[in-house]
């Protein structure tokens, strides 16, 4: 039994410390918009944080998420996640939107440790894949974000 501190509530989860928190996350928790893809932390479909820090949850055992704190993009969207989001439609980023919860985290995570990146230090902390393409306008979309949470406008 592992317990676990997700989205700032306290969950026990019965499961094998080598479970990928992704299934924890997904299957005992009921946390779906975590989304699986390649199942080896390669694309980030399934990124959340991890005491702060953008983590592939596909690759993460659970042993070594017990006593950290996890967030989804259920609390992300709760939150910071709403200027990510617009950004997104202004940008009109989403096409089939199954990477965009593992996106939003990466650049969640990305604004909160530097508020103003620059296109280089975008494409070196979001290596999330969109098989859509979208990646100038997702570059496009994370300095709209960046300016809105300078109270900037468009």
């Amino acid at each position: 039994m592992r317990e676990l501190e997700v989205n700032g509530a306290p969950y026990r989860v019965d499961a094998d410390d080598d479970t990928p928190l992704l299934w924890v996350l997904r299957d005992h928790l009921g946390l779906s918009g975590t989304k699986f893809a390649c199942g080896i932390g390669e694309c980030g479909a399934c990124t959340i944080h991890l005491d702060g820090e953008a983590v592939r949850s596909c690759v993460v055992p659970l042993s070594a998420a017990s006593g950290k704190q996890i967030r989804t993009i259920e609390a992300v969207a709760a939150s910071e996640g709403a200027r990510i989001a617009d950004a997104w439609i202004a940008e009109q980023v989403p096409q089939c939107g199954y990477c965009q919860p593992g996106m939003i985290m990466a650049v969640s995570a990305l604004l909160r440790r530097n508020a103003r990146p620059s296109d280089a230090e975008i494409d070196a902390a979001v290596t999330n894949l969109c098989r859509c393409g979208t990646q100038p306008r997702i570059r496009r979309a994370i300095h709209r974000a960046a300016r809105a949470g300078d109270g900037e406008s468009g």
